[in-house]
């Protein structure tokens, strides 16, 4: 458990359904422009961008943030903010907060309390919020998990789980896409394979789960914050934005 942590940022160029989508504008400022000073508002210690693009990295270099070149060969961000970690020499106990380079509204809340998460028996931490009223629990591209009495991940799916035999159930659980844990930790998960449950729901945390690592998975009570993947999530962002800046 600690209160000091560095957050990296993964940004590429090369999302396929919103191309170069960290320099996409949202009233006036770009997608990574609003992450860096979200990070910089956290309990951070260091905050890093982690990318593979030198457009991506002169504008994050012209916001005064710290930037570190990595390979674009990477599948996830997560092998991106490995490199970075070991170009940066980071120490093996360095807590890392892993903030999706999509994620411009995320609350600082939670980035601040995921590190105080960590432990020996979880060394992964994430979170979860309730679904509402207004969020889809059907649609694929919501996440959800189901968690153990202690907090621990027991299961993440695209599907709605767990199955609601009696209609009754209502306590679905959305999963936020950010993540802590140790460098060590982190470079361990780095070097793991694919397994078939992560291949099946395309969800690269059934790989930790699958290699024996238990996820802590807090929840929050806020609102879903928008995650930017396409161009109708970005449609939707700048509609958020409009009435929260």
């Amino acid at each position: 458990m600690t209160d000091s942590f560095v957050i990296i940022v993964p940004a590429r160029s090369g999302s396929t359904r919103l191309p170069n989508k960290p320099l996409a504008m949202i009233n006036g400022r770009t997608v990574i422009s609003r992450i860096i000073d979200l990070a910089n508002s956290s309990n951070a210690s260091k905050v890093y961008i982690a990318t593979d693009s030198d457009d991506i990295k002169d504008h994050c270099e012209s916001c005064d943030a710290n930037v570190v070149m990595t390979s674009s060969n990477h599948l996830s961000g997560m092998d991106r903010i490995a490199e970075a970690a070991r170009i940066l020499d980071l120490h093996q106990d360095t807590q890392i907060v892993n903030l999706q380079g999509d994620e411009p509204f995320m609350p600082v809340q939670i980035i601040n309390q995921l590190p105080t998460l960590v432990t020996l028996d979880t060394p992964i931490a994430t979170a979860c919020i309730k679904f509402s009223d207004t969020m889809d629990f059907n649609s694929p591209h919501e996440v959800k998990v189901v968690r153990s009495k202690s907090k621990k991940a027991m299961y993440f799916s695209r599907a709605v789980i767990p199955n609601s035999f009696t209609g009754e159930y209502k306590n679905y659980l959305k999963h936020l896409g950010i993540y802590s844990y140790t460098n060590e930790t982190l470079q361990a998960l780095s070097i793991l394979k694919p397994t078939l449950n992560e291949e099946s729901e395309k969800l690269e945390q059934l790989r930790f789960l699958d290699n024996g690592f238990n996820i802590v998975v807090e929840d929050f009570e806020c609102e879903a914050p928008i995650g930017i993947d396409t161009p109708e999530d970005l449609e939707a962002a700048i509609i958020f934005a409009n009435k929260n800046d």
